[in-house]
């Protein structure tokens, strides 16, 4: 009873996000965003979001061998390039119209969504090869979104990422989207850097002040903070 508890629980959290997300792509392009174009008519690829926020995910490591070499990763960023990411899997399979990631059977053979307190792989040179995988796999004609998830659940291990902490990160990254979305993010009036950081970085250290991530909470907090913004 405890394991099909545990595979319950998982399958409600990945539905609980793919709800966020489908309400989200609903207000930020339109209610056929299905068709594969926004409600301006711009062309939506879910893939290319994908492998863009990957090659963003690769600058948070010191890979280059010619700049900066000692330097160390940010993974706070490496955190919110993957929950990025995240949401455009999410977005393709909504796209689908798959409603849910696995289903019960898959969840409760699937071992990432039960590994816990996961450490990051000391070398970045596994990682990175990991997300040129996914890279590779988005940006084929080819690409498989069953594919492109089990090697993204692979990076998430490698990163020391575990699905609670996705679901956790998911759910502020989700408030913050709905925040930028509803401050002028899509018109360019929306105020990105508040007094000097980031608003991921605003966003992430609300959410480590909290008991427990709570959607409303974690909204209004982010309106007080904005409203400091000078």
């Amino acid at each position: 009873m405890l394991i099909l508890g545990l595979v319950l629980e998982i399958r409600d959290k990945f539905y609980e996000m793919l709800e966020l997300q489908l309400v989200l792509n609903n207000e930020t392009n339109g209610l056929e965003w299905t068709k594969g174009y926004n409600k301006n008519n711009k062309l939506i690829d879910w893939n290319r979001c994908i492998y863009m926020e990957s090659a963003e995910l690769i600058d948070s490591f010191s890979w280059k061998h010619w700049k900066n070499i000692n330097s160390a990763t940010d993974w706070d960023n490496v955190y919110i390039e993957l929950v990025d990411i995240w949401h455009f899997i999410l977005s393709l399979k909504l796209e689908s119209n798959q409603n849910n990631i696995v289903n019960t059977d898959e969840l409760s053979k699937n071992e990432f969504t039960k590994l816990k307190n996961l450490k990051a792989q000391e070398n970045i040179y596994d990682i990175l090869e990991i997300t040129r995988e996914l890279i590779n796999n988005t940006s084929s004609q080819n690409s498989d979104l069953n594919k492109t998830i089990e090697i993204y659940f692979r990076l998430c291990t490698s990163c020391g990422m575990s699905f609670d902490n996705i679901y956790d990160l998911y759910i502020g990254k989700n408030v913050l989207n709905k925040f930028r979305q509803d401050n002028g993010y899509k018109t360019g009036k929306y105020i990105k850097i508040w007094n000097g950081k980031e608003d991921n970085q605003i966003m992430m250290q609300i959410m480590q002040s909290l008991e427990k991530i709570n959607f409303n909470i974690l909204y209004n907090e982010l309106e007080v903070e904005y409203k400091k913004v000078s």
